[in-house]
């Protein structure tokens, strides 16, 4: 539902002669009420004035302060996120400037205590990198596995970084060994295709499927009419039925399910090769996923045509948009998996445009846990197989 945020917004943009004059003009403030003014901040202007106020007493508070003014980001939406960030990178400013010393064992705590926000700690992170570059960098190979990605894509990088320049010396096979080893913990689509393709100039190809969890083994059945663009709304059968001996009326002529493997290199579903290159149409694909326990997961989608996906028969979301850019794990769907059987459904639209760039009509997907991690599903049970 998301795409990937691997950066802190801009601070936000406030009129800083009002900001001297409130702080100025202020003892600062309770801090539950200045905190509470910033959260209400909201479009369109409202509630800025109060925000501004409260931003210049939070922004006065001692460096001691700070732990708990990072925890404030935790809950907070983007615009209160702005002004807490900003205040607190007031606050560090001024403090080191004056050469006070920040908290920094207390920020530590924080960082390292990943029941936090990912946001808030890297916050925490950051402080301490401008108090201390030399800790910060120290801290970062302590991130590779972090749940945090605002934090695990810095010393993915790391490593990735200390690759090239070992094979920019000629220590080819130790490149090797350390882009593999990032690779393992890599979750951004971007960040493991900047690791993929060195490993094949090195003559190291990787299974990116197998790697990333792509599910790849599905039943489609297509073409269902879009006729302008009016077949995302529509709803056929498979939306209400998964009967996989079913025949149902198609855009031209009765269509049927079929079992079809994606062989790209990084799980796209081509509906152009399961059926046929065509335009103003839709299709369904179904696969099953096989969980050995109830868990919280997601489902990442990466698609560039309109879509909607179901489930265990509930729909989850959709996007009536085409050939807007597609990327690996645009929009992450939080489900929780049933022990045993669980139905994915994708509802894929093609529009009637005819230029070369749109006629891509696919999708690649997976399932991870919260952090990225991928989930494999179990073999089917025997049984079940035996039915499909």
């Amino acid at each position: 539902m998301m795409t990937p945020d691997r950066r802190f917004i801009p601070r936000p943009r406030i009129a800083f002669a009002a900001l001297a004059l409130f702080a100025g003009a202020t003892a600062f403030g309770d801090f539950a009420s200045s905190l509470q003014a910033i959260k209400s901040v909201g479009p369109e202007g409202r509630g800025n004035a109060d925000a501004a106020r409260a931003w210049a007493e939070l922004s006065a508070l001692p460096a001691s302060e700070l732990p708990r003014l990072v925890a404030a980001i935790d809950g907070a939406g983007d615009l209160a996120r702005n002004y807490v960030f900003s205040a607190a990178t007031a606050i560090a400013e001024r403090e080191l400037k004056a050469g006070h010393a920040l908290p920094l064992a207390a920020l530590g705590d924080y960082v390292f205590d990943t029941s936090h926000g990912a946001r808030s700690r890297r916050l925490a992170y950051e402080l301490i990198g401008r108090a201390d570059a030399a800790t910060a960098e120290a801290m970062v190979a302590g991130f590779m596995d972090d749940p945090a990605p605002e934090l695990r894509r810095d010393a993915v990088q790391r490593l990735a970084d200390k690759a090239v320049k070992i094979a920019a010396e000629g220590r080819t096979n130790a490149a090797g060994v350390l882009y593999q080893q990032a690779l393992q913990f890599a979750r951004d689509g971007d960040q493991i295709e900047s690791l993929v393709r060195p490993l094949k100039d090195l003559g190291r190809p990787v299974d990116v499927v197998q790697l990333l969890g792509f599910l790849t083994h599905w039943k489609i059945i297509a073409p269902f009419d879009n006729s302008g663009r009016a077949g995302f709304e529509k709803v056929y059968p498979p939306e209400n039925e998964l009967r996989f001996d079913a025949e149902y009326e198609g855009k031209d002529g009765k269509v049927r399910w079929k079992d079809f493997e994606g062989t790209h290199e990084f799980g796209m579903i081509d509906f152009n090769k399961a059926a046929a290159p065509l335009k103003d149409v839709a299709g369904y694909a179904s696969t099953e996923f096989f969980a050995d326990a109830a868990r919280p997961a997601e489902i990442r989608i990466g698609c560039k045509n309109g879509w909607k996906i179901w489930f265990n028969g509930t729909f989850l979301f959709g996007r009536d948009e085409y050939h807007r850019g597609a990327e690996m794990d645009q929009y992450k769907l939080p489900v929780t998996l049933q022990p045993g059987r669980n139905s994915i459904l994708v509802k894929c639209t093609q529009d009637e445009e005819k230029e070369e760039w749109t006629v891509e009509w696919e999708f690649q997907l997976r399932v991870t846990d919260p952090t990225g991690r991928v989930i494999r599903s179990l073999p089917a049970p025997a049984k079940v197989a035996s039915e499909r």
